[in-house]
């Protein structure tokens, strides 16, 4: 199961044409993020706790994203990481992440972008279809696009995820959330896949680590937590590599699971998460609480 579901509506503009969109966005709102982030960057607001943090281009990179598009597409729907859902009448939908890697940028690491598509149908992983996208990391100056039907590319070189090695040889991509108790599962469900691979690398940007098993830097990824702005962009550009992006139990990616790579690999490591309950219900620890 891919980010994409059925055949996108024919009343959609064509493909090539949103694909472009959203690199236009993307690359303005990744030039305000690199060029103007000050020396110490400071934290405006906190979300699910202390850690998880905001910084104020966060917002300033949401407000330059949604007033291009109001420029650009004035009829379209936005919803975003920082600013919410704001109603369209077009059928399209951006879904943008204005700085996705936010404690990476925060601390002056590069691993942080812009992660911005286009969807029709509800803007939920589970019902709609990602049409274009784009994932511009101005830090490292990558930028990754892809159209529905049309492929995906780095720059100018079109992405094609190659057959994965055996479990034992793949490097895996994952992420942690903010809460203690989600953590402590995560950490778990870590433990006993550590020992079934090659190594497993924790980047800290969900859009960049999807991307990063499309250019075959990573054989598998999974992460748990993610929001629909963390995996619109980066989803399509692993299904039009040739990947595959599902969740657990026969559901979507979304925020109960979400799995990516070449497709024999991902079903091995499918079975894995769900033998270990990577998606059970967190609680205290025992004797916690």
């Amino acid at each position: 199961m891919t980010s994409s579901h059925d055949p996108s509506p024919p009343t959609h503009p064509p493909v090539a044409d949103l694909v472009a969109v959203a690199e236009q966005v993307a690359r303005a709102a990744g030039r305000l993020v690199h060029e103007g982030r000050p020396q110490t960057v400071g934290v405006a607001a906190t979300k699910s706790s202390a850690v998880d943090v905001v910084t104020a281009m966060d917002l300033a990179s949401e407000d330059l994203v949604r007033r291009t598009l109001a420029r650009l597409r004035p009829d379209d729907a936005v919803l975003g990481e920082e600013g919410g859902h704001r109603a369209g009448t077009s059928g399209v939908t951006w879904v943008v992440d204005p700085i996705d890697g936010t404690v990476n940028y925060l601390y002056g690491l590069p691993a942080y972008a812009v992660s911005v598509a286009a969807v029709v149908g509800e803007p939920t992983p589970a019902t709609w279809t990602v049409v274009a996208a784009c994932v511009h990391a101005p830090a490292t100056r990558e930028t990754w696009t892809a159209g529905r039907g049309l492929g995906a590319y780095l720059g100018g070189r079109r992405l094609s995820v190659a057959p994965a090695p055996s479990l034992d040889r793949c490097l895996l991509g994952t992420g942690f959330g903010y809460v203690a108790e989600r953590r402590r599962a995560q950490a778990r469900v870590l433990a006993s896949l550590l020992p079934r691979v090659r190594d497993v690398r924790r980047m800290g940007a969900a859009a960049i680590d999807l991307c990063q098993v499309a250019t075959g830097r990573l054989d598998l990824y999974y992460e748990r937590g993610l929001q629909p702005w963390d995996l619109a962009a980066g989803a399509l550009v692993v299904a039009e590599a040739g990947g595959v992006v599902t969740g657990l139990r026969g559901a979507s990616a979304g925020e109960g699971m979400t799995v990516a790579g070449a497709a024999e690999r991902v079903a091995e490591l499918v079975a894995i998460l769900e033998e270990e309950r990577a998606d059970a219900p967190e609680g205290p620890a025992p004797g916690i609480g």
